[in-house]
């Protein structure tokens, strides 16, 4: 019985770890949940799951879902704020924490985890982003094990099993290349309407709005270069837009390994929970007649420059990727919230990686400061160069 934590169990990751869980009875045990303000969706999972703990952002929150607790007599413990993370995700019982939650808010927990020695599930690529080399070199000095749920990170993964790392000569990625890579019209005219129509996936606003800049991709060939040890030059990233192909890793003898199978993200989440066991599931199988087809074109740099960004960001190294993901993400909520246009998006986010003068020899509390700055920065630019 495999023990998780969920921390960010109202999002579309938690939501499907826990339905996975509960059909998987005897081998996993959900001990543990955490969500950032829905109250209404954690009350439901408490219902249904009894966890020994749980947390959520609000200390208001906490008072109330104590109360409720008590009034239907149950004796889960209620946590909240950055504490409650790092409570549930040091909790004795639990043996594996999914990291589930969006953004850079996820990395304090995960270090927590990895230094209680416990095995990590990521579905936060921006913490890696942030921090991936210290996360990494944490995760091996602590003999802990790091499974990636991305779709494509899970491909690339099973692509390594049983193999040597230096004997990869590149990693290909592949994009879906969301609703816009063929698009024609003028991209700053792009409605939050249109960026959040994403033809593949369905997932959560802010991880939409990336897929729809191709910023998305750039976070993930930085995860795939520090996760899998590999110098960012050789990510290649190519558009798929049939999501069959989940990534593939070719070797220094010309071998390509490829991970296919419908797109369908409760794959990767089991297996990232049952590894290295492969158990039955309920996706549809693959028909290679039915797909008839399988496409790739190379992306359009000048077009999706938060790509070009990305990769400038890796190349550089030290603290440019966090100056990159915090600028991202302040730009991304802005353009949710109607105060910036979509191409302001990538404006935002190379004005604030120029603007910043690059830091070597960091240590992990670094990282929370240049993460601070640069939000700062971002916020200020919008308020007074960008907001309409």
């Amino acid at each position: 019985m495999k023990r998780i934590a969920i921390l960010g169990s109202s999002g579309s990751i938690g939501k499907q770890a826990i339905d996975l869980a509960l059909k998987m009875k005897e081998k996993v045990y959900v001990e543990a949940l955490a969500v950032g303000s829905n109250l209404k969706v954690l009350k439901g999972q408490i219902k249904k799951l009894n966890p020994s703990a749980v947390s959520i952002a609000s200390d208001l929150d906490a008072i109330k879902l104590k109360k409720w607790c008590i009034s239907n007599k149950i004796k889960t413990n209620v946590y909240s704020g950055q504490s409650g993370l790092e409570k549930l995700a040091i909790m004795p019982k639990v043996d594996m924490v999914l990291a589930a939650i969006t953004g850079s808010v996820g990395l304090k927990s995960i270090i927590a985890a990895i230094k209680a020695k416990k095995n990590v599930a990521f579905a936060n690529k921006e913490s890696i982003v942030m921090a991936g080399d210290h996360i990494m070199k944490l995760a091996e000095e602590n003999g802990v094990s790091v499974f990636p749920i991305d779709s494509e990170h899970s491909a690339i993964f099973q692509c390594c099993v049983g193999e040597k790392k230096n004997q990869i000569r590149k990693i290909i990625l592949t994009a879906s290349g969301g609703p816009f890579y063929k698009y024609t019209g003028d991209f700053s005219r792009i409605t939050i309407e249109q960026a959040l129509a994403h033809p593949t996936w369905k997932m959560g606003k802010k991880i939409t709005i990336d897929s729809a800049t191709l910023m998305n991709k750039g976070l993930e060939a930085i995860e795939a270069s520090i996760i899998f040890g590999v110098p960012i030059d050789k990510v290649e990233i190519v558009i798929h837009p049939q999501s069959i192909v989940h990534s593939m890793v070719e070797y220094i003898d010309g071998s390509i390994m490829a991970q296919l199978s419908t797109p369908d993200m409760r794959l990767p989440i089991q297996y990232a929970l049952t590894y290295p066991e492969r158990l039955k599931s309920n996706i549809k199988f693959l028909n290679f007649a039915e797909v008839g087809k399988l496409e790739f074109y190379k992306p359009d740099f000048n077009r999706f420059p938060c790509l070009k960004l990305a990769y400038l960001a890796a190349e550089k190294g030290c603290s440019l990727p966090t100056v990159m993901n915090a600028s991202n993400e302040i730009a991304v909520k802005s353009f949710l919230d109607k105060e910036i246009k979509f191409t302001d998006i990538a404006k935002i986010v190379d004005k604030t990686m120029k603007a910043y003068k690059v830091s070597k020899n960091m240590f992990l509390e670094n990282f929370f400061e240049i993460d601070s700055w640069a939000r700062v920065y971002a916020c200020s630019l919008v308020e007074k160069e960008f907001k309409s």
